[in-house]
C-alpha cells in the first residue's frame, strides 16, 4: 500500500503546487477565472449571498470595472451597465432599463466628460470633438437638470448611492476646455449634498498621479496601471457602503 500512497501523495502535491504555487498560495490568475474578470461587459452570475453593486459611467468607468470586481471578489457581485453611459441625458433615457428589477445594494455612478464635450459633425477628430467651433453636448443648466432627475430616480432604488466626480480634463484635449471638469463637478456636488448622496472624489485622486497615469498627452483616458489606481479608490468607497455581513 505504501507505493500507492506515495504516488497519490505526489499527485496531490503536484496538483496543489500547479494551482496554488510553491508557497501553497493561490496564484492571482487562478483567482479570477470567470468571464466577468476578462470583459467589463460580462456581468457575474448573481450570488444571492452577496450584495449587488452597479457601476454606471462612461469609458473611464469601463476602464476600472475589471479591477473593481477583482478587489471586491467574495464581498460583492459587481455589475455594470451594458455599454458606455455617455452623457446625463442618455443616462436618464436608459436608466430604468439599466436598473431592471434586481435589488441593488450600492450604485456607483458618474456623468460629465461627455456632457462637457464640444462636438462638430464636420470634425475629423475621434468623436467629432471640436472645442473651437463645436457645440457643447450639455450646457451647465441642462447637466444640472438631467442629473437632478437621475438622482431622484436612483433614490427610489433604496440603494446606497455614490457619486463619482468627473476625472480631470488635460491640456490639449480636442473637445474639452480646461476647468470645465471643475465647473461640472461643482454642479454635481451641490446636487449630491442636497440629496445626501455620498461622493467619491476620483478627480482629486487622479490628480495625485497625473500626468504619469495618462495614456497620452491631451487624452482623458488612463494607462492600465492608471485604471488600477482609480479602481483602488472606487473599490474602497464601495466597500465602505456595503451592508454588514
Amino acid at each position: 500500500m505504501k507505493p500507492v500512497y506515495r504516488a497519490v501523495a505526489f499527485t496531490v502535491l503536484l496538483t496543489s503546487t500547479s494551482i496554488f504555487g510553491a508557497e501553497g498560495l493561490a496564484d492571482k490568475a487562478e483567482l479570477y477565472t470567470g468571464k466577468e474578470f476578462s470583459s467589463a461587459f460580462e456581468n457575474p452570475e448573481d450570488d444571492p449571498a452577496l450584495p449587488n453593486v452597479l457601476l454606471i459611467g462612461d469609458s473611464i468607468s469601463i476602464g476600472y470595472t475589471l479591477e473593481v470586481r477583482k478587489q471586491l471578489q467574495g464581498k460583492a457581485d459587481v455589475f455594470r451597465i451594458p455599454g458606455n453611459g455617455k452623457n446625463a441625458a442618455y443616462g436618464l433615457k436608459n436608466l430604468n432599463k439599466w436598473l431592471g428589477t434586481r435589488k441593488w445594494d450600492v450604485i456607483h455612478f458618474n456623468w460629465g466628460l461627455w456632457d462637457l464635450c464640444y462636438r462638430n459633425p464636420e470634425s475629423k477628430t475621434q468623436g467629432h470633438r471640436d472645442k473651437v467651433t463645436g457645440t457643447i453636448t450639455a450646457t451647465p443648466e441642462q447637466y444640472r437638470a438631467n442629473l437632478e432627475k437621475i438622482v431622484v430616480r436612483l433614490m427610489d432604488t433604496d440603494a446606497v448611492l455614490i457619486w463619482c466626480t468627473t476625472t480631470p480634463v488635460p491640456e490639449g484635449e480636442a473637445g474639452r476646455k480646461l476647468s470645465d471638469d471643475l465647473k461640472y463637478n461643482q454642479i454635481a456636488e451641490k446636487i449630491m449634498i442636497t440629496h445626501g448622496v455620498r461622493i467619491n472624489d476620483l478627480h482629486s485622486h487622479a490628480l495625485l498621479k497625473l500626468p504619469d497615469i495618462k495614456i497620452r498627452e491631451g487624452d482623458v483616458h488612463f494607462t492600465e496601471p492608471g485604471y488600477v489606481y482609480l479602481a483602488d479608490k472606487v473599490a474602497r468607497e464601495i466597500a465602505k457602503a456595503l451592508p454588514p455581513n
